[in-house]
């Protein structure tokens, strides 16, 4: 896992890739390489900061606020000056996008409850056979026991009470 000092920075770098190339092409449409760039770079940063919020950070808290608020409202600053580049021409292609990732977004979240909802289950199986287990090696070891004491038994009958 790389640090989060690191996956900022990586976000900082894709800004600057994406302004580069905003000075540099004609149509809207061919920043979606580097545009992809920055939200692959974002996704990775809020994975780490997530991830390191749960871990602990070193470091004070205030630091980490400061760090991260400022990183984020740089972020939904930079968002909207990408949102612009789409007016008005392109609104629909931008409305198209969001929607797309809102979409994808419901069907990670619905994987994500799947995946856990299927461990669960898989909890559960493993622990009903590990039960299921128990109870047939208890029910076998009563079992032996029982024809072990009837065998005695019988041994006893006719060795001892039998006069054999």
């Amino acid at each position: 896992m790389i640090d989060p000092i690191t996956a900022l920075a990586a976000v900082t770098s894709a800004v600057k890739l994406v302004k580069q190339a905003v000075k540099t092409v004609d149509d809207v449409r061919s920043l979606g390489l580097v545009l992809g760039i920055y939200f692959d770079a974002k996704a990775d940063a809020v994975k780490v900061l997530e991830e390191g919020s749960k871990a602990g950070f070193k470091g004070s808290n205030m630091a980490k606020a400061i760090e991260l608020e400022l990183a984020i409202e740089s972020a939904r600053q930079f968002e909207e000056q990408v949102k612009g580049l789409f007016f008005p021409n392109n609104m629909d292609v931008w409305e198209k996008i969001v929607n797309r990732r809102n979409q994808m977004d419901a069907d990670e979240k619905a994987q994500r409850r799947r995946a856990a909802d299927a461990a669960i289950q898989a909890r559960k199986k493993r622990a009903e056979d590990l039960e299921l287990w128990i109870a047939i090696g208890l029910s076998g070891t009563v079992l032996v026991l029982l024809l072990w004491g009837g065998a005695e038994l019988i041994y006893y009958c006719r060795e001892v009470k039998c006069g054999n």
